[in-house]
């Protein structure tokens, strides 16, 4: 099937979304849900994406121990964790709402699907002391759409910037710890540099996820964002302008020159490719999220390996607890969303590889995880199984100085209820700069106003 049709299929699905919202919810543009209520003690289903911690993850572990908080009142919260990636499950929750098929209570959405389930009537309005004062305020936007709070916060995410400091010490640099403020141009000469020395094993100077899905959104709005470039306002209408776009588009080539990028494997890189690239060490960066700073702490040490923040905008990612409108047991599954996303299950989550939603979890040693082992047991040999540095309170040593900086700083992605369609858009026009014969910065930027002013009618 051609793009035409994809993006067709696409802006379709979206709209369809929002007349069957207005047919259920008559003249209230939010989708607002009938009241909280509780059809009384029974299974409270909660659907989420694969957890990163592994099997018995974090998140499991938080919803056992909100199940033993409940002791014999008969409520117990099952985890049903969705197969495939973001793409693929966001068309698997979709289905499933709209056609009744499921049973979820609570969803676990990314944090670009909020608006397009608020506003198709998939998920009802949440109390607002949810999002009290010590949820990150970039990470709180997120949950709100069409001044109602419809979901809480789970784990958040950012991009960072991974490099090997053995790389760079061999290739010359005196002080392999890299300066948190670095621009792209000062990465670049640093490229340079190694590209001089070429360490055993290396190949390329940096390498990310530019395959033809999710990944390439957020890299190239990362080169936007970086640009200056905004692509919509505050309600999800497009505003940009050809001009702006060639700028957008011209960035994102610099970025992923043939002299720099791990070309062509990146092209087709998703996580765990380009994190397994970075790993044997072909790249001396990698762009990736917090997670991967266990993952790449069970390879290297802390000699080895080093994190600083995405030069330039880095785009906030993450998921987002939210009710359904069909929930049963929707008071119930409110509370639940209150445990999980609290003080301490925030600390968990930060100390189990997880970018933690909550300022406290960063900023107050008196914050501890109790509810959860949020780190490997030991080896048979006795020896500790975790590999993550740590700061004296036990967050991974990154946490604060670095992690912490990124969230605050970071940009959005658009925010509208037309997300699918954007995405969809925006990742198949940009493709064409990965071709055998791209187009000069103006005529590709010309394609992506076409393609944009259709998914997003102003």
């Amino acid at each position: 099937m051609g793009r035409w049709s994809l993006r067709g299929l696409a802006a379709s699905a979206a709209c369809l979304a929002l007349l069957l919202t207005a047919g259920c919810t008559g003249d209230d543009p939010g989708g607002a849900a009938p009241p909280p209520s509780d059809a009384g003690p029974g299974p409270i289903v909660v659907a989420s994406g694969r957890d990163v911690t592994g099997k018995n993850g974090i998140r499991q572990q938080l919803i056992d121990a909100w199940n033993r908080r409940q002791g014999d009142t008969g409520y117990r919260a099952r985890l049903v964790e969705l197969p495939g990636n973001a793409d693929e499950q966001r068309s698997q929750l979709l289905g499933a709402l709209q056609s009744g098929s499921a049973t979820y209570d609570v969803v676990n959405l990314d944090v670009t699907w909020v608006p397009e389930f608020a506003a198709a009537g998939l998920i009802r309005p949440l109390p607002k002391e949810l999002l009290d004062a010590d949820v990150i305020p970039s990470v709180a936007a997120t949950a709100r759409w069409d001044g109602q709070v419809y979901a809480a916060p789970f784990n958040s995410d950012v991009g960072l910037l991974y490099y090997r400091r053995d790389y760079l010490e061999q290739a010359g640099v005196q002080d392999p710890v890299l300066d948190p403020g670095m621009d792209w141009a000062g990465l670049e000469d640093l490229i340079e540099t190694v590209n001089e020395r070429r360490p055993e094993g290396y190949e390329k100077g940096w390498t990310t996820q530019l395959a033809a899905y999710e990944g390439r959104t957020v890299n190239a709005m990362e080169a936007f964002a970086s640009a200056g470039v905004h692509l919509t306002d505050a309600r999800g209408r497009y505003t940009a302008t050809v001009g702006e776009l060639t700028r957008g588009v011209a960035e994102l080539r610099r970025r992923t020159a043939e002299s720099y990028t791990l070309r062509p494997e990146a092209e087709s890189s998703d996580e765990d490719t380009s994190l397994d690239d970075f790993a044997d060490g072909r790249t001396a960066f990698l762009r990736h999220w917090p997670y991967a700073y266990g993952t790449l702490h069970q390879t290297f040490d802390r000699r080895q390996l080093g994190v600083v923040p995405l030069p330039g905008k880095a785009v906030l990612g993450g998921q987002n607890l939210a009710v359904t409108g069909t929930s049963e047991r929707a008071a119930k599954a409110a509370d639940l969303i209150r445990f999980l996303t609290g003080r301490e299950s925030e600390r968990c989550l930060l100390d189990a590889g997880f970018a933690a939603t909550r300022a406290s979890a960063y900023e107050d040693d008196g914050v501890r995880c109790t509810v959860a082992a949020t780190t490997p047991t030991a080896s048979p040999t006795g020896e500790s199984a975790d590999r993550m540095p740590r700061d004296k309170a036990g967050r991974p040593l990154y946490a604060e100085p670095t992690l912490y900086k990124a969230l605050k700083d970071a940009v959005h992605r658009p925010r509208t209820p037309l997300y699918g369609a954007f995405t969809q858009t925006f990742t198949a026009r940009l493709g064409a700069l990965f071709g055998d014969r791209p187009p000069d910065d103006t005529e590709l930027a010309k394609s992506l106003d076409e393609g944009l002013r259709r998914a997003l009618p102003g």
